[in-house]
């Protein structure tokens, strides 16, 4: 049984935009440089037409993967979950180390959505994982390699 996957809605756009990119444009490419590479002789020592089809699995590993985590996902609109102030899947949240005083920002959301580039925290995270539940103003300990990291919590956005 294959559980399901929660996703935000922007997460579930995202891979549908890139499926059908897959599916319109990359798969036809594909198809045509074999077609090309085809036309060249002796596929055994074809060096486009291996590529080919390295390119072709791939994108069709893809897709595939892609189909999988869109029937299983779990679509969560934060806009219409009661949320009483507290940090729930695709929150945002301002903290601040307490150490440190240096400010962050994340958006807590499924786990083929994280991407800390643009401040997208998986919900399998430690630091999401300590911070789900909690409310403004109050005092997280996070355990990182480093040793156990305090931050403060300074806001909570549901958008």
């Amino acid at each position: 049984m294959i559980n399901q996957i929660p996703m935000t809605l922007q997460g579930i756009k995202k891979l549908r935009k890139e499926l059908i990119k897959l599916k319109n444009i990359e798969r036809p490419k594909i198809i045509n440089l074999i077609i090309e590479a085809r036309k060249h002789g002796d596929l055994k020592e074809n060096a486009e037409y291996q590529s080919a089809r390295e390119a072709q699995s791939f994108c069709e590993g893809r897709i595939k993967e892609i189909e999988i985590k869109l029937s299983n996902a779990n679509i969560i609109d934060i806009t219409k979950i009661t949320y009483n102030n507290r940090i729930i899947f695709g929150s945002t949240v301002r903290i601040i180390n307490v150490l440190t005083n240096k400010i962050s920002s994340y958006k807590i959301v499924g786990h083929d959505e994280s991407d800390l580039k643009n401040n997208l925290i998986s919900i399998n995270a430690p630091l999401a994982r300590a911070l789900i539940g909690k409310k403004k103003n109050n005092i997280i300990k996070v355990q990182t390699p480093r040793g156990i990291i305090k931050y403060k919590i300074l806001s909570i956005e549901y958008i």
